[in-house]
């Protein structure tokens, strides 16, 4: 089984497919990667271990993944939230922060709905 980054990637993917399960790597990095490795498209169980050994060094070299990223990505939106900007105060209040509608919709980052007011008894 091909470990990189700590993260098991799926034996029976594609090299490209299955490097996106790593935090940080997408479709177009993977590509990028397997080329700066010369590592052919093939499935990840047909990999020798120098293959794994050099896409490894390429990740860990010129890309930024998984714990590292994560914390610098923490650590933005906190100072984001100190500094008291707009979408700052948006991340602190739970609100969508890059320009959707929250009339209607904004469910997921709102969460479900809650009534507002009472309702009337009659007397």
């Amino acid at each position: 089984m091909a470990r990189i980054s700590g993260v098991d990637l799926p034996r029976e993917k594609r090299v490209d497919i299955a490097l996106t399960y790593i935090y940080g790597i997408g479709k177009h990095n993977s590509g990028d990667i397997l080329k700066k490795a010369n590592v052919p498209l093939k499935k990840v169980k047909d990999l020798t271990n120098e293959e794994i050994k050099s896409i490894e060094d390429v990740i860990k070299r010129e890309y930024v993944v998984e714990g590292d990223l994560r914390k610098t990505v923490n650590v933005n939106i906190r100072k984001l939230m100190e500094i008291n900007c707009y979408r700052g105060i948006r991340h602190k209040r739970n609100l969508p922060v890059r320009g959707q509608r929250t009339r209607t919709n904004a469910r997921t980052r709102k969460g479900p709905k809650k009534t507002v007011g009472s309702v009337r008894k009659n007397e």
